[in-house]
């Protein structure tokens, strides 16, 4: 009778891998099909990749990272996340304010004395991590230097003079907007006593295991970095677009962070396995504070809002995806989960005339079709 129920446990089990593998590959097809729609191996291109329970279920790479050399993307190809940096900038805040070096509710006067408008004292943390604050994005546009080499704190220093807000900090409006992201750059030196790459290494890189992460710096050499490239239809030609060609590549903490998707598998490990921040700090940075409006500049999606760092949507009858996208120069980025299934989708891009969010909607409903756990409660 035991040799029976054994053999039948097995024949099961044997079933269930097979049907496992089957899923794979054609879960496999379907999106090396959509993929390669979009992107070729003689142009600029892609890493993607789509991890399950901390497993690559599928990882494809095309086109250069590199035009002059031809030198092709790989999985260890370091992209410019630009925006998805943000999040990074978010946790090193959450961590401070676990250790009671800072409160998400102090004052930006509290930090920024210089900043002589009184509104800055109803301006607090939160509302800065969140796009909630009403501060205009007011950098000085007409000076084509300034805007390629301004650092973050040369790129707040409208601030100490600004005398209006767009709305009242945390009535329920929201405005994406990079300078407010900046600050935490000198707020993090502020209160650890570090500089902020220093600190950023030490405590969010290194924990997590992101050895070959690193700030884009315009005098050091960036390794095994890849470049933003865009359309010249003019000259019928792809043309490097990121540093020197592109604004703001210089500063860090809103968006200056240079990593490969292979990179980015750990730190989506370190977020999920409480390494770099506790449970309590993950709820906050995921929740929804404020919800996006569709008439939104940057970030629109249906029933989304942000959190700290991340874009948050909750579409009825799925889990939510936890996400955040990236856009600078020539490099279009998308880095999501669903944190209730391990699920995590990542398509680091060097080319801007993409449709990122369709074909990363496209990606969900393939995943739902043939994995339907995987995103939807009770299927």
């Amino acid at each position: 009778m035991k040799s029976i129920i054994f053999t039948l446990l097995l024949a099961l089990m044997t079933a269930g891998a097979a049907q496992a593998k089957d899923m794979k590959k054609e879960l496999n097809q379907q999106l090396g099909a959509l993929f390669s729609e979009v992107f070729h191996d003689d142009e600029p291109g892609a890493a993607i990749v789509l991890v399950k329970d901390g497993k690559k279920i599928y990882e494809q790479c095309f086109g250069w990272a590199d035009k002059d050399t031809k030198a092709p993307i790989t999985p260890n190809t370091n992209f410019c996340i630009a925006s998805v940096s943000k999040q990074f900038a978010a946790v090193a805040l959450l961590q401070l304010a676990e250790q009671g070096k800072l409160s998400l509710t102090d004052p930006l006067s509290k930090y920024f004395p210089e900043f002589k408008a009184p509104f800055f004292g109803d301006i607090t943390l939160h509302h800065i991590l969140s796009h909630t604050s009403g501060i205009p994005d007011a950098r000085d546009r007409s000076d084509r230097h300034f805007v390629l080499t301004a650092t973050d704190v040369a790129s707040v220093g409208y601030m100490k003079s600004l005398d209006r807000l767009n709305f009242t900090p945390g009535d329920g409006h929201y405005e994406y907007i990079n300078p407010t992201y900046q600050l935490c750059y000198q707020i993090v030196e502020k209160v650890s006593g570090m500089p902020f790459e220093k600190y950023m290494k030490k405590y969010i890189f290194d924990p997590a295991g992101m050895k070959r992460t690193q700030y884009f710096d315009a005098s050091r050499t960036m390794e095994n970095a890849a470049h933003g490239y865009d359309w010249d239809a003019a000259t019928k030609s792809w043309k490097e677009y990121d540093y020197g060609e592109e604004s703001f590549f210089a500063t860090k903490a809103d968006g200056g962070i240079y990593t490969s998707i292979n990179e980015f598998i750990k730190w989506e490990s370190a977020l999920r396995f409480n390494v770099v921040m506790k449970p309590l700090s993950r709820v906050k940075a995921y929740k929804p504070w404020v919800q996006i409006p569709a008439d939104a500049e940057y970030g629109y999606q249906p029933n989304t809002g942000y959190g700290y760092g991340f874009f948050i949507q909750e579409t009825p009858g799925r889990y939510p995806i936890v996400y955040h996208t990236g856009d600078n120069g020539g490099f279009t980025i998308y880095a999501g989960k669903i944190p209730a299934t391990d699920m995590v989708l990542l398509m680091f891009s060097t080319r801007p005339n993409i449709d990122r969010m369709a074909i990363i909607n496209r990606t969900y409903d393939i995943i739902e079709h043939l994995c339907p756990s995987w995103l939807s409660p009770g299927k």
